[in-house]
């Protein structure tokens, strides 16, 4: 069965859902504060997490980017009161896949646990690819021209945002985030060192600096 995880510290909204969630035939359970839930989808016992971003003791999206640096790959819906457009790109950006906005009404929400359930059920690529490029995400090597490369830890990361968003300009602050799991300014330039790093193996030209932006894949 389904095992779905609430992350929610008002009762009568984790009540409600958990109802809902219940009469939908899947198999609940509810964390009231931001420890426990964290600590309870690191499990791995559930497939999806209904997360609140206001909990107690540790904020949800403290929790999210937790989960995503430890490359959990429990499905997220953000459920929040808190749906200014910075919020909702902040949540998205950091890994949920979807997030709704309070107040909600539960037919909306299910039709979302449905849709993000079949999502984290589809079997993703096992590789990516782009203009002569080749990264292998079980081998974590990259094939340049036909050539494989062996990566390091980091690099592989960064090569994998990179291919994941061929044409978009990513930002420092975003490879920072994905990457390194820093969500703030450290004024380190290991951004830029490991970038230098990959252009050496798969050739200067096809990372572009966009001046003032960041660095795309060309």
């Amino acid at each position: 069965m389904t095992r779905i995880l609430i992350a929610e510290d008002e009762e009568r909204i984790s009540s409600f859902v958990e109802k809902g969630l219940r009469a939908a035939g899947y198999s609940v359970a509810v964390a009231s504060d931001g420890d426990a839930a964290l600590a309870q989808a690191q499990t791995g016992d559930f497939d999806l997490l209904i997360l609140d971003v206001g909990l107690p003791l540790r904020d949800g999206f403290d929790i999210l980017q937790t989960l995503r640096v430890q490359a959990n790959p429990i499905a997220v819906i953000v459920l929040s009161a808190r749906d200014s457009a910075a919020d909702t790109l902040r949540g998205l950006e950091g890994g949920a896949n979807d997030y709704m906005p309070k107040p909600f009404r539960l037919d909306e929400l299910l039709a979302r646990v449905r849709l993000r359930l079949t999502d984290a059920h589809t079997e993703p690529p096992s590789i990516l690819s782009s203009r002569g490029l080749e990264l292998d995400l079980k081998t974590r090597r990259i094939i340049v021209d036909g050539v494989a490369q062996d990566l390091s830890a980091r690099e592989f990361e960064l090569a994998q945002e990179f291919l994941g968003h061929p044409e978009q300009v990513l930002s420092r602050e975003q490879l920072l985030s994905r990457v390194w799991g820093l969500n703030f300014d450290t004024k380190t330039n290991v951004v830029e060192v490991y970038v230098r790093y990959l252009r050496t193996k798969i050739g200067p030209e096809r990372i572009e600096t966009v001046r003032g932006m960041g660095y795309r894949l060309r």
